[in-house]
């Protein structure tokens, strides 16, 4: 008997973990090196910096050294009550610009997806505020709420309705003022995305719902909603993050008055640095707002990953 003995191929390499040194994964990180050496030099670096800078006494036009003072900071930042004030009105007017934002971006977003004549022609009109600077719209809106000649109170005059009002520095009427400008400056971001949602949206679905004898709400809670779900959570919290942020909207309206009543918390922090100079102070009311973001962050994650499993 003969044994015949098999030759056998050699096998083949794996393919190594990324960031083995193969120079297919040395061609990718120099392909993401554009991208990613400025938000290191812009985002990270100065996030990071800034932290550190939270936890010293670093002054304007001091000569001393800075020194590292740890936790103090942020000690004085829980007994601060300005800076309380400024972060409820914050969450008052991210709240009051986000929901009324959506609701009505939602609306123009369902009458912009509608077969109507010169519908190129709404759908341009609706982006234009999307497209000014935010000091632009600022001048703009300080225009329209001018007490003597803006076009609000001359219009109020006309119609009979009393002799209208200084709007931006009424202490009970600035804050609804400027939440007012807020929905109009971002409303057209929010109904893009939401528009897009809704084209992605298969006709089809709309059809056999209808023969099924649903009616318009009907279509909307059991096929519209749902594909649009996912676009609609995740424009929420980038709105919201966004309008917590604000600075240059609020500053060109009112610089945070009057008596404080619209000083935001991006707006208490800019004081305190550069008008105050008390930079660590500003940096640990930065850190605040960081954590503030974060958990808001979380929330986002958490629920398009429930949304992930539930699909």
């Amino acid at each position: 008997m003969t044994l015949a003995t098999a030759t056998t191929r050699p096998a083949k390499r794996a393919p190594g973990p990324p960031g083995s040194g193969r120079p297919a994964d040395r061609g990718a990180w120099f392909l993401v090196l554009p991208a990613l050496i400025p938000i290191l030099v812009l985002s990270v670096g100065p996030l990071l910096y800034g932290i550190a800078l939270a936890f010293t006494d670093s002054q304007a036009g001091r000569t001393a050294p800075t020194q590292w003072v740890g936790a103090l900071n942020f000690q004085d930042l829980l007994h601060d009550t300005l800076f309380w004030d400024s972060f409820r009105i914050g969450l008052l007017w991210a709240v009051g610009v986000t929901v009324p934002q959506f609701l009505l971006a939602l609306g123009l977003a369902l009458l912009l997806n509608q077969n109507l004549r010169f519908r190129w022609l709404a759908r341009a009109l609706a982006i234009i505020p999307w497209a000014m600077p935010e000091v632009v719209v600022g001048i703009m809106w300080r225009l329209v709420y001018n007490p003597d000649a803006g076009i609000l109170n001359e219009t109020i005059r006309d119609l009979g309705l009393g002799d209208g009002r200084d709007w931006l520095t009424g202490l009970a009427t600035a804050l609804p003022a400027v939440i007012v400008v807020g929905i109009w400056a971002g409303m057209p971001q929010t109904t893009v995305a939401l528009l897009a949602g809704l084209q992605n949206t298969s006709p089809e679905l709309h059809e056999a719902a209808a023969l099924d004898g649903a009616g318009a709400w009907g279509r909307f809670r059991a096929v519209t909603w749902p594909a649009l779900r996912p676009v609609a959570l995740a424009i929420t919290a980038l709105n919201f993050i966004w309008n917590f942020n604000s600075f240059a909207l609020v500053y060109v309206l009112t610089n945070g008055g009057p008596g404080g009543r619209t000083r935001l918390p991006m707006l208490f922090a800019y004081e305190e640095a550069f008008r105050y100079g008390q930079f660590g102070y500003a940096a640990a009311m930065g850190c605040a707002m960081v954590a503030v973001i974060s958990v808001i962050l979380a929330f986002y994650l958490v629920g398009r990953l429930k949304g992930g499993d539930e699909q």
